[in-house]
């Protein structure tokens, strides 16, 4: 099912999207403002955006950049539709970064043909983690740069799951991803649903990075943990959860026990201008991240120390 993000004043798309996009069933959520997509954002994952109008267009094209500014919905493909739009309108729009125009000139089998190739070439984007449809690497380091060079005060908050590798070889790859998946959306769904001055990324594997204000780290990072903890269980099958444990080879090829898995979390903050690039984080919070992870069940761990 496609989730659609659409704007329409003066027109309407729906019934031509819907034929265009043949068998897929899409789901509308209709906006007129960027806070309504703001809150979209929170709650599902958006493949497509569609801003269509008439006229002067004006209001449309400052909603457009306001979009392509923000860190999430610019990575969402974007298309404009004017029923008869001018030479001045499609410049203003390839500035801004429309992914795809479409027009009165309504060729149901070009148009289907068209935004079923833009999808594609969104899912193939780099800069998505394709299990999650959360932004990778290179994304994460942009913002975490672009936080850096603001001064703002910010938390950078590293996850991931303890002993992963030992439940992905013992239960298998599908069940792996599929928790996954699961982890990714209960911090997606936590930390955007705790404030607006927020990101989640996905780093790969089980790894996630997630940056909030400072004076959320306690509320956001315990709700997490707590979270996962009571979820973790239905992962596993009912005699491994009684056990309390599974057993498999280590990373060495030796047999040995595994308890059930807990999710740590390393929090490094970045105040007082204290980092000038991303590379001097990534550093600290390495070795916080060892730390965390050698302590026993869920935790997280704000790092104390100045920069080193």
């Amino acid at each position: 099912m496609l989730q659609c993000a659409l704007y329409q004043k003066g027109v309407d798309l729906k019934k031509r999207l819907e034929s265009a996009l043949g068998k897929k069933r899409i789901f509308f959520h209709n906006f007129q403002k960027l806070s309504d997509l703001q809150e979209y954002i929170h709650s599902y994952i958006l493949d497509l955006i569609v801003v269509a109008g008439k006229c002067s267009f004006a209001p449309e094209l400052k909603l457009l950049k306001k979009i392509k500014k923000h860190s999430v919905l610019s990575l969402v493909p974007l298309v404009l539709y004017h029923p008869n739009p001018k030479k001045k309108l499609l410049l203003a729009g390839l500035s801004l970064g429309v992914d795809e125009f479409l027009t009165r000139r309504w060729d149901k089998d070009l148009i289907s043909g068209r935004l079923k190739m833009l999808l594609k070439r969104s899912q193939r984007d780099l800069g998505i983690n394709p299990t999650t449809r959360l932004p990778g690497m290179s994304l994460i380091q942009k913002e975490m740069d672009r936080r850096i060079k603001k001064g703002e005060v910010f938390a950078v908050c590293y996850a991931d799951l303890d002993d992963f590798k030992a439940y992905n070889d013992y239960y298998g790859y599908f069940y792996g991803d599929r928790l996954i998946k699961r982890t990714s959306e209960l911090i997606r769904d936590i930390v955007y649903g705790s404030t607006e001055n927020a990101f989640v990324g996905h780093i790969g594997g089980d790894d996630f990075i997630f940056l909030i204000p400072a004076n959320k780290i306690h509320e956001i990072c315990s709700h997490i943990i707590d979270s996962f903890d009571e979820i973790i269980v239905s992962f596993y099958k009912e005699k491994d959860v009684k056990k309390g444990y599974i057993i498999t080879k280590n990373r060495r090829g030796v047999l040995e026990e595994f308890s059930i898995m807990t999710l740590s979390i390393a929090v490094v903050v970045n105040q007082d201008r204290m980092f000038s690039h991303v590379g001097e984080i990534s550093h600290m919070i390495t070795d916080l991240k060892k730390y965390t992870k050698s302590l026993s069940g869920s935790n997280y761990t704000i790092e104390r120390r100045k920069k080193y």
